[in-house]
């Protein structure tokens, strides 16, 4: 069993628990406003582009028997792939209605929280607050 306390840990936690607590306040946001994509898409996107960075941020922890050169994940790599498939996932929301386009916001608020969890997985921390705040703060601007 691994030593849970040891500074990896406590770090990688501290990683995976902003992104979740940011995509949950950006979720309970749209959850309070009945938009569809609430609090669980939100905090499972956050969460999870946040574990992705987690691949290359600690690629020496996660591949210690292979040789340093033989194999080098980059995150700017990863962060690409990340909001290319949250992009995919964001496209499926969006519905043609007559005249009309509905889902764009839904959409873009999926995008933007998987960008906050790639934030969230580098460790820029200050980033992650001010995104979230300038998200939550965003939706009372319209």
């Amino acid at each position: 069993m691994p030593d849970l306390t040891d500074s990896f840990h406590i770090d990688l936690t501290l990683h995976l628990l902003a992104a979740l607590v940011a995509g949950g306040l950006i979720g309970l946001e749209r959850n309070y406003h009945g938009r569809p994509a609430g609090f669980r898409t939100h905090a499972l996107v956050c969460l999870a582009s946040s574990m992705l960075m987690q691949l290359t941020i600690y690629q020496s922890t996660w591949f210690p028997t292979l040789d340093g050169e033989a194999v080098r994940l980059d995150p700017t790599r990863m962060a690409q792939g990340v909001m290319t498939g949250i992009g995919f996932l964001g496209a499926g929301v969006i519905f043609k209605e007559g005249l009309s386009v509905r889902g764009l916001t839904t959409a873009a608020s999926i995008w933007i929280t998987a960008g906050i969890g790639i934030l969230a997985g580098a460790g820029f921390y200050f980033a992650v607050v001010l995104s979230t705040a300038l998200v939550r703060r965003g939706r009372t601007w319209s």
